[in-house]
């Protein structure tokens, strides 16, 4: 098994999960409000799916994706361009020791989810899956 580079443990703690949350709600408020210099930033509409924090709180991967997912990689050098603006906006709304960096990945969730639907719909996996239901219903 590959060891997540966000946490050594089982999953992350729940101090983890609650600042990542918050960070995220953040997040996605400044870059709703277009608090940040930047027009092109602020022309986009972004989505901030999720935000995974490293043990020590330290370092936020924030995993986005555009409205659409349309100029994917567009938003992420207008992200990472402005990250430094970022932290700085984001941390003033919270109340933590330090303002975590600000990594950004694209969010690719959805992506996964086609793949899977593309999945279930094939012919041979749709036939294993009949011959598991009749198998339950002899049990």
């Amino acid at each position: 098994m590959a060891k997540n580079k966000f946490h050594n443990g089982p999953g992350p703690s729940q101090r983890q999960l609650r600042v990542g949350e918050l960070i995220r709600r953040r997040l996605a408020d400044v870059l709703n409000h277009g608090d940040v210099h930047d027009p092109d930033l602020n022309r986009m509409s972004i989505t901030v799916a999720e935000v995974r924090t490293s043990p020590d709180l330290r370092f936020a991967t924030a995993f986005v994706m555009p409205l659409g997912g349309d100029h994917a990689q567009e938003a992420m050098e207008a992200l990472i361009r402005n990250r430094y603006e970022l932290r700085k906006i984001v941390a003033k709304g919270l109340t933590l020791k330090y303002a975590p960096q600000l990594r950004f990945e694209l969010d690719d969730t959805f992506d996964r989810m086609d793949e899977t639907r593309r999945l279930f719909s094939d012919e041979r996996v749709q036939r294993d899956v009949e011959a598991g239901h009749e198998d339950d219903d002899a049990v």
